[in-house]
């Protein structure tokens, strides 16, 4: 069974993002640009679970990493839940994790 708890980070996320750019506005695009990395990351994602699968040329796990702190980490975090890719290795999951509480706090406090 999938889990639910890092789907509702999403909506958790997205609802604080609105609440945010209400009190104070972010800059033009900063919603497009999560929405287009997120895009972006989960293709990335299936790409390479169909990499895994036929034993085929892989993605780093940084690039992953890289793109989701960019602000890709929802897509990220929908890609894994449905592809199952990735949510069994620990030490990537950590860093995962780490991504997107650090981008969470740059967008939500610093932008």
């Amino acid at each position: 069974m999938r889990s639910v708890v890092p789907l509702l980070s999403v909506p958790v996320y997205a609802a604080l993002f609105v609440w945010r750019d209400a009190v104070r506005a972010f800059p033009a695009g900063m919603l497009w640009i999560h929405v287009a990395l997120s895009v972006l990351l989960a293709v990335v994602y299936a790409v390479d679970k169909s990499a895994a699968r036929a034993g085929r040329w892989r993605v780093s796990e940084r690039n992953l990493l890289v793109v989701g702190l960019l602000g890709g980490w929802p897509g990220g975090v929908v890609a894994q839940q449905v592809f199952r890719h990735k949510t069994r290795k620990r030490s990537f999951q950590l860093a995962f994790w780490a991504t997107v509480v650090v981008n969470a706090v740059v967008v939500l406090l610093l932008v």
